[in-house]
């Protein structure tokens, strides 16, 4: 379900990683934070293991995550699951006890969450790994348990057409052009939401692309680009700055 812009003109907010400026992205505390804090939209980023196991991550290498330099494709799931999650250049040692979740227990969490979709992109890097039917399949088999709860998104137009026709579930494009061949490409695609960088969108812009699509637009940090994100056609924004945008929300709210 997405929630109607509210009464400042400010469209629901995404949790890009969850409540990443506050805790360290990907992980289900930080996803927590995010639906604690009142957030319907999450979004969480996936690799596979060596022993294909979804987990959930933005960079295939943990050096900036773990502060070790290894790479997720070559450590099997209790290897990983070995490995404090830290972001150490951002918090230090303050959460040596967090660790990479895997899919199924984020899944797990969805179908809990009342109300909460999760936007799950498919990473590229796992893409080229391990080729596109291994990873499909195994991200199609564990979002099945809370298919309606879940959007699978990725930069890969290939994998998004895949996936929807593999698991039926609603799908979502990561363009990097707004042009017209993206334009097309979406339509032939019949995706069911569209995200973008703000910065790809040229400040010339007056209008999204109009279609059967949602527009989703990153990454956003105050109330003045989410507004101007919700003129142009965006029925949603996404941000790491979770609980500054919702200040900055109430601010713009207040009467």
């Amino acid at each position: 379900m997405t929630h109607p812009p509210r009464r400042g003109g400010l469209p629901p907010l995404i949790a890009h990683r969850g409540n990443a400026a506050d805790f360290p992205e990907n992980t289900l505390e930080a996803l927590q934070s995010a639906v604690d804090l009142g957030l319907k939209h999450v979004e969480f980023d996936v690799q596979l293991t060596a022993d294909s196991t979804p987990v959930v991550l933005h960079d295939s290498d943990l050096q900036r995550v773990a502060g070790r330099p290894l790479c997720v494709h070559d450590l099997t799931a209790p290897a990983l699951a070995d490995i404090p999650i830290t972001e150490p250049q951002r918090f230090g040692d303050r959460f040596e006890h967090v660790r990479a979740p895997t899919l199924a227990r984020v899944v797990e969490a969805l179908a809990q969450w009342r109300d909460v979709t999760g936007f799950v992109e498919v990473k590229r890097a796992s893409l080229r790994r391990f080729g596109h039917q291994t990873v499909l399949e195994r991200i199609a088999a564990e979002v099945a348990p809370a298919l309606e709860h879940c959007v699978l998104i990725s930069f890969d137009l290939a994998s998004v057409r895949q996936l929807r026709t593999m698991s039926g579930a609603r799908v979502g494009w990561v363009i990097e052009r707004f042009d017209e061949t993206s334009r097309r490409l979406a339509t032939e695609a019949r995706v069911d939401y569209l995200f973008a960088d703000l910065e790809c969108i040229p400040a010339t812009a007056t209008e999204l692309w109009p279609g059967g699509w949602q527009w989703a637009i990153y990454e956003i940090r105050d109330a003045v680009a989410a507004r101007r994100c919700a003129g142009l056609g965006a029925r949603l924004v996404e941000t790491m700055n979770v609980r500054d945008m919702l200040d900055a929300y109430e601010r713009a709210d207040a009467p």
